[in-house]
C-alpha cells in the first residue's frame, strides 16, 4: 500500500503556496509576525520565535517536528520530557535531555522564576483551564499562546499557529494534507460498517493509582474510537471520568486501549485481574497498549493518523488493512529527517509487550 504522505509534487506545491504567503503578507523575515491564538487573544513576535516553551504536554515534541530539531525548544512539561527521553525522540535528539522541565508542574501551573530564566520568546499554554495557570506567565511580560485541546480541527490549528510563530510556515501544509488524506481514506472505508459491527472499545487513560475512562464531549479518544469503525463503551459519560473494575465490566468491551502515559502498565494487568479478565476484550485478546512514538500516541499530536492507521488495523481488521510499518517510515522521514530501523519500531509499538494480542502479528517486521 503506498505511503500516506504527500508525494514530492504535492508537497513542492504546498511548500511554494505557503512560501508566497509569507511573502504575500511582508517580504522581509524580520516584520512582525501578529496572529490571533485560540482564545482570540493577538499574540505579536517582533520575529520569528526562537526560544519556546511548551507547558502544553504534546507541543514540545510537535515543535521538535515542525522545526527540525531541539533547538528553539528551551523548556517544556516534565510529562513532555519523559516521553521524549524514554521514547524515539530522545534516540534521534539526544540533546533534548538536557531541556530544563523545571519551567512547570506537570499539571500545568508554570514556575515563572524558571520560565524567565530560559528567556524564552514565546510561551505555549493551555486555554480554556482558567486564568491561573496563564496570569503568572503573562504578568512576567512573556509572550504567550493559548490553545485548546479535543479536537482534530483544533489540533491542525494550533500546529499551523505553532509552525507560523516559528518561522516555519512551509512545514506546515505537507503536515495537515497528510491527516487530512488519511482521515478521509479511513471515513470512506468506515462508512460501510453497519453499526451491528462496530465492536465496543474502551480507552483508559489512567490504571495502576486510580482508572480514567474515556467518554463523549469533545474528547479526542473517543473521536478516533468512532473514526475506525468503533462505538465508545463507555459513551454514557461525558468528558474523562473515574471508573471502577465493575463498570467496566457491565460495559464488557470488546477491545481495551491502555494508555502509553503509565510506563509500568502492561497488558498482564487486564488479563490477571478476577474481574477484567472476565470481558470479552481479555476473553478475545483484544487488550492494547497505545504505542510511544515522537510522542505518546493518545492525545492528538504530529504522528496522529499513525494513531488511527494502528487502531484501524485493529478494530476493523476486516476492511483496514495498512502497511504501518512503511508508514511509520515514511513518516519519520518526513517529521524527524529520521531512518526508522526495524527494532526502532518494534519498540514503539510494544511490540515484545503486547504478547499474544489478537491481530498484532501484522505489525511485525516481515
Amino acid at each position: 500500500m503506498r505511503s500516506h504522505l504527500p508525494g514530492a509534487s504535492v508537497v513542492r506545491t504546498l511548500t511554494l503556496a505557503a512560501a508566497g504567503l509569507v511573502f504575500a503578507h511582508g517580504a522581509a523575515l524580520a516584520d512582525p509576525i501578529v496572529f490571533t491564538d485560540q482564545e482570540k487573544r493577538e499574540v505579536r513576535l517582533e520575529k520569528p520565535a526562537e526560544r519556546v516553551v511548551s507547558i502544553v504536554i504534546p507541543m514540545a515534541s510537535t515543535v521538535v517536528a515542525l522545526d527540525g530539531g531541539t533547538k528553539k525548544l528551551v523548556g517544556m512539561n516534565p510529562t513532555a520530557k519523559s516521553a521524549i527521553v524514554d521514547g524515539i525522540l530522545g534516540k534521534i535528539f539526544p540533546e533534548a535531555k538536557d531541556i530544563p522541565s523545571d519551567v512547570t508542574a506537570p499539571n500545568f501551573v508554570p514556575n515563572v522564576e524558571a520560565l524567565t530564566a530560559v528567556n524564552p520568546d514565546l510561551v505555549i499554554q493551555w486555554g480554556g483551564r482558567g486564568e491561573d495557570i496563564v496570569k503568572p506567565i503573562t504578568n512576567a511580560g512573556l509572550n504567550t499562546m493559548l490553545i485548546l485541546y479535543g479536537t482534530e480541527e483544533l489540533t491542525r490549528e494550533y500546529m499551523t499557529l505553532a509552525s507560523r510563530a516559528i518561522g516555519r510556515p512551509e512545514r506546515i501544509g505537507e503536515l495537515v494534507e497528510w491527516r487530512d488524506r488519511v482521515q478521509k481514506d479511513i471515513e470512506a472505508k468506515a462508512a460501510t460498517i453497519p453499526d451491528g459491527k462496530k465492536p465496543k472499545v474502551l480507552y483508559l487513560q489512567t490504571a495502576l493509582s486510580s482508572m480514567m475512562a474515556a467518554g463523549t464531549g469533545g474528547n479526542y479518544n473517543d473521536w478516533y474510537i468512532k473514526l475506525v469503525g468503533g462505538t465508545n463503551a463507555a459513551a454514557e459519560l461525558k468528558g474523562t471520568v473515574a471508573v471502577n473494575k465493575e463498570q467496566i465490566a457491565q460495559w464488557n468491551p470488546d477491545i481495551i486501549l491502555l494508555n502509553a502515559f503509565e510506563a509500568k502498565l502492561g497488558t498482564d494487568w487486564v488479563y490477571s485481574d478476577p474481574i477484567l479478565s472476565l470481558t470479552n476484550a481479555a476473553q478475545a485478546r483484544k487488550v492494547y497498549k497505545l504505542p510511544l512514538g515522537g510522542y505518546r500516541w493518545d492525545p492528538p499530536n504530529q504522528e496522529s493518523p499513525l494513531t488511527w492507521m494502528w487502531l484501524a488495523n485493529l478494530v476493523q481488521p476486516e476492511i483496514f488493512n495498512y502497511d504501518l510499518r512503511t508508514e511509520m517510515k515514511t513518516a519519520y522521514n518526513t517529521l524527524y529527517d529520521y531512518e526508522l530501523a526495524d527494532a526502532d519500531i518494534d519498540s514503539i509499538l510494544w511490540i515484545d509487550r503486547q504478547g499474544d494480542a489478537a491481530g498484532y502479528s501484522r505489525f511485525k517486521a516481515k
